[in-house]
């Protein structure tokens, strides 16, 4: 829950704020304690969905707990004068599991190209069809999501 109601934003602009975003910071607990990690991301619907490496922290972490947050910062403009920032941020409460059916890792990967590499789209069938093997994707299924701005 947001302290300062007078600073959130619509659901409007936050899920906008969502979609847009660049990169987003994951945020898990694992057993060794907590994990957060920056990374590229695509929304679709109401699920997030990254890709990683095919074993590592991030899947032992949400195998020990499916509990994660994801967070995106908009723009930002620093204040000295103010001592403060302005910004928008978004955050994400949800549940995240490793796709395993192909196709929908296959979706994932063409999504992700189509958000951060659209100018290679045509070669982005034999690019995944050649790296799935040694890609996960994790999904991100949103439960919550709160945007804030200053």
């Amino acid at each position: 829950m947001v302290r300062r109601q007078d600073r959130l934003l619509d659901e409007a602009r936050a899920v906008e704020l969502l979609q847009s975003g660049e990169y987003g910071f994951l945020a898990m607990a694992s057993a060794d304690g907590g994990y957060g990690v920056p990374i590229n991301y695509v929304v679709d619907d109401d699920v997030i969905y990254l890709h990683c490496a095919t074993e590592g922290r991030k899947l032992r972490a949400i195998e020990n707990d499916e509990r994660v947050s994801f967070v995106v910062v908009g723009k930002t403009e620093l204040q000295p004068a103010e001592f403060t920032t302005y910004y928008e941020s978004v955050v994400v409460m949800g549940r995240a599991h490793v796709v395993d059916d192909i196709e929908k890792r296959k979706l994932a990967l063409n999504l992700l190209v189509r958000k951060y590499a659209p100018q290679h789209i045509s070669a982005a069938p034999k690019a995944i069809e050649n790296s799935i093997h040694r890609t996960a994707v994790i999904a991100i299924k949103i439960e919550r999501l709160t945007g804030k701005r200053k």
